[in-house]
């Protein structure tokens, strides 16, 4: 049986995931990478490295963003959502780096690994954080302006 996922649906399994795929267009080409996220108050929070990723981030602002969960191939939820991409500085900025290490920071401890750099040092504070950030890349957000779910189960 096939369906689609109810708002509530979608928002769980938002919350309940941390990889997801972002798609970026520049107007030339299509490009969709994997990045770790925190889904809160409608927005998906997020921090990359200069490069390829952010310049056409910045080039196109639209975004697509795309996460599922597999238990097996007839057993499976897939999340689309389309949105705006925005850098963001300040005290938003900080905000967003202690949502992404509130949520990230535990699920590396178990496995003796590291948080991606400049995460790596997430004892140290927000403002601490916030620099060791910028100076390696860009925190962001999408503001998510549509979504839509699927499911399918035996």
């Amino acid at each position: 049986m096939t369906g689609d996922l109810s708002e509530q649906e979608i928002d769980l399994l938002l919350n309940r995931e941390v990889v997801g795929r972002l798609g970026c267009h520049d107007g030339e080409r299509t490009y969709v990478v994997p990045i770790s996220y925190v889904y809160h108050d409608g927005y998906i929070h997020g921090h990359s490295g200069l490069g390829m990723k952010v310049d056409m981030l910045r080039a196109g602002g639209e975004v697509c963003f795309q996460i599922d969960h597999i238990d097996d191939l007839a057993t499976w939820q897939s999340v689309i959502l389309w949105g705006e991409y925005e850098e963001l500085t300040g005290r938003e900025a900080e905000e967003s780096i202690a949502l992404l290490v509130d949520r990230l920071a535990p699920l590396i401890g178990e496995t003796g690994g590291r948080l991606p750099h400049p995460w790596d040092d997430h004892h140290g504070s927000a403002e601490h954080l916030l620099h060791r950030a910028s100076r390696h890349g860009v925190i962001f957000r999408i503001k998510i302006t549509s979504k839509t779910g699927r499911y399918e189960k035996r």
